[in-house]
């Protein structure tokens, strides 16, 4: 699998067949880019390095600024003015904080170090990226947990130069830079340099190697050399006044000769960077052994699944989905600049609305000491900055992402619950959880039974049972009362004249969009809609069956296409995240012949090969994790420790689970086409045993064992009657 993956996928605009059937009628509102990028990364590691050519969003790539429809180029090809560190992965506007200590090799003035030159020959591995520049210098860049090594080839030239820029960062698109509030640097012997810049309140330290020792090494400000200075310290910079700034090496190049630059990176000083770099590099210390290290990591994450297709492309795409699910968020165990204490810490949460259903699960599944790593860090951020994370950047802030949702680390603490797993405080996170519920439109839920926009009352609500399973499993009996009540409360979102949420101002969506998301009383939901019929009626028109094909939006669409296109009460189609559950309701009504025509035009017509190859943004992984679960025939309920079931993509996988690995086989499976009819589940057994229902408890599943699909070419009444559970009272376990 490892070989299989294509990390430029989804670094350039949609570029996909033209959707057919079902998938015709899905209106796409957010850009139609994947906003990935190529650059080397370790597993879940605190930083990554990439070509920048200031594009939107990570740095690199050809695009301007976009929020809808396709998006306006920068450039024409690629090109970079030199290599930066820590992107985001797949997001669009996260702050634009990124992209810091830009690494420039040149063989040309000083003063041209802002020009772009072009990418040739770029190639792309987990953990490795190279390209080489117009002006003949060939670059390679690995990566470890807290550390790049930077590799240059030069054509011989008697002015070489490595030059890091202290003082660029954020983005080449207007109010996208980021300026240094505080910087220092300085030489500490020949070929060993260390700084810190102080960027939205943030110390981010530098520990550098370079081992051109016989070359000169300067500081430079302005673009000027300081060939006598050792030392550069700048206090209060000011967008008025700042001037360019950083160190350079620079000496003769030999034809050929490679340069290797070894950067360790700390937000707690120069002194932990530097230790970080050395324990990153081991005893060797060189690009090789890094990269050796690195690719040995990624290997043995993609060993971790494993899928059967004898068609390469699909076996690239899942590959790929995997790499892009685990590359956020950023850990940095011992690194939080906020507080003095050891322990984990994590950034790059971008953010929790794009990956608590899909992402989080899937990281709980293959690495779940990962998970409880994870949930500490943002109990831990809970605890010092008041309010659990909706996102979380380099940065203060938790709070920033709030108009997104609400509670939304509730189900993942619910689900390592069910699991049993172990390393948390519960009587802690549940003191947190229960607080939280209460913060900013907790506020208004608990005073008036709802919150606006009613989003978030089903966010809240469904926080509530989170919290009550917690409670349960603690054996406060009051407290798992009190929040039966309160996470009952969802059905003042909707009215019953409609079968819908009441009209709101929704993100990034309208009504429809959130009117189908996997309640823990879907019973009563599908009630209150007026019963099974009309509730699969409103899913019907929902994804548009029998509808005619859309128009999808075009660059910088005007507000009355974007208006007319939200008016359709459409499915986005995998574009964005508000909606990508809800092909798994019709499961809850007894259809899940349904679910499974749904999500086979998803997985075999909005993801395919090459740079165009996703929908829309991947945000950390959001949308890929989603692939991947679809594409196994599984889709995790994010709190109710539950998995749907529906045909998978493949005829066989192997997939570690939490606590055992599970196979599934496909019997009757045949291999899928693009635009070609889905296939339908008529029985599963898991280790032999008859499964009737089209669910399985999630901590069945994650025992592993043999999953084992009957599939056929037209619809069954596998799963018609049994019915995946309505909770109103949180439970903790099997669920019955």
């Amino acid at each position: 699998m490892y070989d299989d993956v294509d990390p430029f996928i989804g670094t350039q605009a949609t570029s996909l067949p033209a959707p057919t059937g079902l998938a015709a009628a899905w209106w796409w509102p957010k850009p139609q880019v994947g906003n990935t990028h190529p650059g080397a990364c370790y597993p879940l590691g605190m930083v990554s390095a990439c070509a920048y050519s200031g594009g939107y969003p990570t740095g690199y790539g050809l695009y301007d600024l976009s929020t809808e429809g396709v998006p306006t180029r920068l450039h024409e090809g690629p090109v970079a003015s030199g290599f930066t560190h820590f992107q985001q992965s797949g997001t669009g506007a996260i702050r634009k904080y990124y992209n810091y200590f830009r690494v420039t090799p040149m063989v040309e003035p000083l003063d041209e170090l802002d020009r772009f030159w072009g990418l040739e020959e770029e190639s792309a591995r987990p953990g490795y990226y190279a390209a080489t520049l117009d002006n003949g210098i060939e670059a390679e860049l690995t990566a470890g947990p807290k550390s790049v090594i930077h590799r240059y080839r030069f054509p011989a030239h008697p002015n070489a130069r490595i030059v890091v820029d202290f003082s660029t960062g954020g983005l080449e698109i207007p109010y996208g830079g980021t300026l240094p509030l505080r910087a220092s640097l300085e030489w500490v012997e020949p070929g060993i340099a260390q700084g810190e810049i102080v960027v939205e309140g943030v110390p981010l330290a530098v520990y550098m190697e370079c081992d051109a020792e016989q070359w000169r090494q300067m500081l430079w400000y302005d673009r000027r050399l300081m060939p006598a200075g050792t030392r550069l310290d700048l206090d209060s910079i000011r967008p008025t006044t700042v001037r360019p700034f950083g160190l350079i090496w620079a000496g003769t190049a030999e034809e050929g000769e490679a340069v290797e630059l070894r950067i360790g990176f700390s937000l707690r000083g120069v002194e932990q960077a530097r230790r970080n770099l050395h324990k990153d590099m081991g005893e060797l210390g060189s690009f090789q052994s890094r990269h050796a290290s690195t690719r040995e990591q990624w290997r043995h994450l993609f060993e971790a699944v494993q899928v059967e297709t004898d068609d390469d492309e699909r076996r690239q795409v899942f590959a790929t989905a995997l790499y892009h699910s685990l590359i956020k968020p950023c850990f940095a165990p011992d690194e939080s600049p906020f507080w003095t204490q050891r322990g984990p810490f994590v950034f790059d949460v971008s953010t929790m609305w794009d990956i608590y259903r899909t992402q989080l699960p899937l990281l709980t599944a293959l690495l779940p000491h990962r998970a409880v790593e994870f949930a500490n860090a943002m109990l831990s951020i809970g605890e010092q900055e008041g309010n659990l994370p909706i996102g979380y950047r380099m940065a203060r802030g938790s709070d920033r992402f709030s108009r997104q949702g609400s509670a939304l680390l509730h189900p993942l603490l619910a689900d390592l619950a069910h699991l049993g797993l172990g390393g948390i405080d519960w009587d802690w996170a549940l003191v947190h959880m229960q607080t939280d519920l209460r913060r900013s439109y907790g506020e208004e839920y608990l005073l008036q039974g709802y919150a606006q926009p009613m989003s978030h009352t089903l966010d809240l609500s469904f926080g509530y049972w989170c919290a009550g399973v917690i409670a349960e499993m603690l054996g406060d009996r009051a407290l798992v009362n009190e929040n039966v009540d309160l996470a009952g409360r969802w059905v003042n979102a909707f009215d019953p004249e409609t079968g819908l949420l009441r009209d709101s101002t929704y993100y990034e969506g309208t009504k429809y969009n959130y009117s189908f998301r996997l309640m823990h009383d879907m019973r009563a939901r599908i009630a209150l809609a007026g019963g099974d019929a009309r509730f699969v009626a409103l899913l019907d028109a929902f994804f548009g069956f029998g509808a005619d094909a859309v128009v999808q939006p075009g660059e910088r669409p005007a507000s009355a296409e974007m208006a007319a296109g939200y008016a359709l009460g459409r499915f986005e189609g995998l574009n964005n995240e508000p909606d990508m559950e809800a092909p798994w309701a019709y499961h809850y009504a007894g259809r899940p012949d349904r679910t499974a025509e749904v999500v086979h035009h998803i997985v075999h017509q909005q993801f395919g090969p090459g740079r165009g190859g996703l929908p829309g943004n991947d945000d950390s992984g959001g949308l890929s994790s989603w692939y991947v679960w679809a594409s196994l025939g599984l889709f995790p309920v994010a709190g109710q420790n539950i998995f749907l079931l529906h045909p998978p993509a493949f005829a066989s996988a192997r997939m570690r689970m939490a606590r055992g690995e599970l196979h599934i086989v496909c019997e009757g499976f045949t291999e899928p086409r693009r635009g070609g009819p889905a296939q339908y589940v008529r029985s599963v057994t898991l280790d032999g045993s008859p499964v009737e229902s089209s669910w399985i408890a999630g901590s069945e599943l994650h025992l592993g064992g043999e999953l084992r699909f009957v599939l056929g070419d037209s619809p069954s009444d596998w799963g018609r009657d049994r019915r995946p559970p309505s909770t109103p009272r949180p439970t903790l376990g099997l669920l019955p």
